[in-house]
């Protein structure tokens, strides 16, 4: 027997290092979402200051976020293949951590650019692995919780970073001081990962072992239900960049309250995502369902000229945020034979990513003909991912905490 496998043969003692397991990597999503948020927020300026033209910049958002988004099927399935899950995490991170700093050194838009992508495929390259060792990690201890606790320090990462290139700028620094003080947090980054994998360096025996046999077992119908579901409501959810372009024509919402906005945003995911993911372990989806049902009310709100609407807006946005990173992950996992979680990752997000681009695009589209047509089409695919859900919901039978990984996607 192995020393990770004595080490987790002990139930008590399993249970803390599953929890300190699932906390590290929450600060390593933190640590990692300071510098992506915080460049992400400048990153439109950032292109144009060095000549791209807003053409470019548009182009070159939209085809990271696809890139980032359609190579998670492939590293999916490798996560499944290789059980390598320490090598693509260290991999995916390691892409970052030379990305930022060489970004802050970028001399021409063109060579920005193609870092910028460089990013998206570590992000593309670590994210299932990471998923994967976070649901392996859950058994036992909640993978709503799990999630939810990833989710609520990976947003408040998501605040931080942008708030300390704003102060970096404020007191007369440049973009590139700004972007290259965010390697602070992601070298910080990396001392969370070795920890982590000095705590657990085989984080599938949390569940058992995988032949070959296992990693090609089908994944179940009602999962690929689960998948339409979540793309319909990526194709509905609307881009904050857009959002914040409407409140930018109003007196009423000064450039100031265009971040202070996404903070509350960003903390009503946070904290959603903890008590959507703590509902999760307790009563399924029982919450999910009546909560993604109510939520798409935000839409007409923060497209509306009353600062009071968009500010309740803003939270309900927050709050579906927080729902789906919790919630439905947790969901993707329990539905998923513990040897595919992977795949299933890679294809759930995959699906989702590709549907928020072409969404966002139609959404984009339809705002300049009519903001009415815009918001009738924004709720109503997120609407119609409701009976979808309802249908996983009476064709799977949910048992998030306690039953045998052996038993899932039968």
């Amino acid at each position: 027997m192995s020393h990770s496998q004595r080490k987790w043969s002990n139930n008590g003692g399993k249970k803390q290092i599953a929890i300190a397991f699932v906390v590290i990597f929450g600060l390593v999503s933190l640590m990692a979402d300071m510098a992506n948020e915080g460049i992400r927020s400048v990153t439109g300026t950032y292109l144009a200051l060095l000549g791209a033209s807003a053409v470019a910049v548009t182009f070159i958002s939209g085809l990271s976020e696809l890139i980032g988004y359609t190579l998670r099927i492939a590293f999916g399935v490798i996560t499944d293949r290789t059980g390598r899950y320490w090598t693509l995490v260290f991999v995916g991170y390691g892409i970052n951590l030379v990305v930022v700093p060489l970004l802050a050194l970028s001399g021409d838009w063109v060579m920005a650019a193609t870092l910028i992508l460089i990013e998206k495929v570590g992000r593309a390259v670590r994210g299932p692995a990471r998923d994967a060792m976070i649901s392996h990690a859950s058994t036992g201890v909640g993978r709503g919780w799990a999630y939810g606790v990833q989710e609520a320090l990976s947003s408040t990462g998501g605040m931080l970073g942008p708030i300390i290139v704003m102060a970096v700028l404020l007191m007369g620094g440049s973009y590139p001081m700004g972007i290259a003080l965010l390697t602070l947090p992601l070298m910080a980054m990396v001392v969370l990962l070795v920890i982590a994998f000095r705590m657990n360096p085989q984080p599938r025996e949390m569940e058992g072992r995988c032949a070959v046999l296992d990693t090609r077992r089908k994944l179940p119908r009602a999962f690929w239900l689960f998948v339409l579901a979540g793309a319909l409501i990526a194709a509905g959810y609307s881009d904050f960049p857009l959002v914040a372009l409407h409140m930018s024509r109003y007196e009423e919402a000064s450039d100031s309250w265009i971040p202070l906005l996404y903070a509350l945003a960003m903390a009503a995911d946070a904290l959603s995502a903890l008590v959507f993911g703590k509902a999760y372990d307790r009563r399924g989806m029982a919450l999910l369902v009546p909560a993604l049902a109510v939520v798409p009310i935000f839409v007409p709100m923060v497209f509306s000229s009353d600062m009071t609407l968009i500010v309740l807006g803003m939270v309900l946005y927050g709050i579906g945020f927080g729902a789906q990173e919790s919630t439905m992950r947790a969901i993707v996992a329990d539905m998923a034979p513990y040897c595919r979680r992977g795949s299933a990752f890679g294809y759930y997000n995959a699906a989702f990513g590709i549907s928020w681009f072409l969404g966002s695009l139609t959404i984009g589209l339809l705002y300049d003909v009519s903001v009415a047509a815009m918001v009738a089409f924004s709720v109503a695919m997120q609407l119609a991912a409701v009976p979808v859900l309802l249908r996983v919901k009476r064709s799977y039978s949910f048992r998030p905490r306690g039953w045998s990984p052996r038993q899932q996607g039968k």
